[in-house]
């Protein structure tokens, strides 16, 4: 789902038909989020999950630097796309198509974990944030980035509640997160043929070290 759901007639996080309809009518951005390249750039491949991978541009790009990744999407026509994309590029891509919201994730076991432009409702999206933080292996890193409450009614979903803001967020990071960066910034989002500057807000945070039981240290 990482398509930017810019206005009313987006779906939002709506039924998963509702997403096929709209990766089918879009031709979004095939260009990683420049902020992911930056901040995954330097790390060492390792296994990655794309949360809502929608065609498969952050997906595609890591599997170009060697990660080993897992895409999870709703949406049939979204994850065809990216199909037809890594086949074209001579690419692997592991792609399931779930719900987010109810998919079970192995523990400790991703070195990276992306999440952008996933809007649920704050208490969804805690849960989901929760169930990320906990499949990140030793020095693993959470990349979240998303629409910024200045963008209502220009950007991302018009319901405020799911547009991110430095405090919501906040609240609603696990305390197994070390945050190395939280931010509000400016990046491009949309179409191939319709790019527009978004504000969002950016995470970036390390899982903490598994502190040892009393006795075994």
């Amino acid at each position: 789902m990482e398509i930017d759901p810019r206005s009313e007639a987006s779906p939002g996080h709506g039924a998963p038909q509702d997403w096929d309809r709209h990766h089918a009518e879009h031709q979004w951005s095939s260009e990683p989020d420049p902020l992911l390249v930056e901040l995954a750039g330097p790390l060492p491949p390792g296994r990655a999950l794309d949360l809502g991978c929608g065609t498969g541009r952050n997906a595609l790009w890591l599997a170009r630097q060697g990660w080993q990744v897992t895409g999870i999407d709703g949406s049939a026509v979204g994850l065809a796309k990216a199909r037809e994309r890594a086949l074209a590029a001579g690419l692997e891509l592991e792609l399931i198509q779930a719900d987010i919201m109810d998919q079970e994730l192995p523990t400790g076991h991703y070195d990276l974990v992306v999440m952008a432009n996933l809007h649920f409702a704050p208490e969804v999206l805690a849960l989901v944030l929760a169930q990320a933080a906990s499949s990140l292996a030793q020095a693993g890193h959470l990349f979240l980035v998303g629409h910024h409450l200045d963008n209502l009614g220009h950007h991302g979903p018009p319901m405020a509640e799911r547009l991110y803001t430095e405090e919501r967020i906040s609240e609603l990071l696990p305390p197994t997160l070390a945050v190395e960066r939280l931010e509000r910034c400016e990046r491009i989002g949309g179409s191939d043929l319709d790019q527009r500057h978004d504000i969002s807000l950016l995470v970036w945070a390390g899982a903490k070290p598994a502190l040892a039981a009393p006795g075994t240290g």
